[in-house]
């Protein structure tokens, strides 16, 4: 059973002020898009964001936080994440309406969440 209310204890080790949340492969898309979650920190603030190989802008909520993200938050973040239509390069509204294969160093139940998901829509 997947632990919804589990969170890291922190995002970091002490060795630099960003590390990877997650790693998500698009493997429908046309070029097998991916999109890495990164959190940096500045201030005791933790500031979320997306990269994509376009360089897309995209929309996170929440963009902030002052600890790590619940799993719960975190998938909420992934399946509301956006991005910016007039801007986008790519297929990016396309791509993160898929239903991603997700990696995670930090959240270990991320990748069951995901492949589950994928198996009810028959993707899998």
């Amino acid at each position: 059973m997947i632990d919804f209310n589990y969170r890291p204890e922190t995002y970091f080790n002490g060795t630099g002020p960003n590390t990877l949340i997650c790693k998500l492969s698009y493997p429908e898309s046309t070029w097998g898009d991916e999109i890495s979650i990164f959190a940096n920190a500045l201030d005791g603030v933790y500031y979320l964001e997306a990269v994509d190989f376009y360089g897309n802008e995209f929309k996170l909520n929440p963009e902030q936080t002052d600890q790590p993200l619940t799993l719960h938050e975190l998938i909420f973040l992934i399946e509301t994440m956006d991005v910016d239509m007039e801007t986008a390069q790519g297929n990016a509204a396309l791509t993160i309406g898929g239903v991603p294969v997700a990696e995670s160093p930090l959240y270990p139940q991320l990748e069951a969440y995901f492949a589950e998901k994928r198996k009810l829509f028959g993707l899998d």
